[in-house]
């Protein structure tokens, strides 16, 4: 597969575990609140934190698609067609 489809992949990948995980380890309670803002907001979403972990779960399970489809345990090209 080239550069460009692995490429392609990955981000799907990461998008995908991304969206995932975007919920998990919110905490809704505010102590200041806002006008005009979303009372059902996080205050602190962690944003880098889910980053962090969102790529390294995608470079896990990249890694793991390319070795069998390296190998040939998976060929995506079958599967499509």
């Amino acid at each position: 597969m080239s550069g460009t489809g692995l490429a392609i992949i990955y981000i799907i990948i990461w998008w995908i575990i991304f969206f995932a995980i975007l919920p998990i380890d919110v905490e809704r309670k505010k102590m200041i609140k806002v006008e005009g803002e979303d009372p059902g907001s996080p205050e602190n979403p962690k944003m880098w934190k889910k980053f962090i972990y969102c790529t390294v779960i995608t470079t896990i399970l990249f890694i793991i698609i390319y070795l069998l489809m390296k190998f040939e345990y998976l060929n995506l090209r079958n599967i499509i067609i």
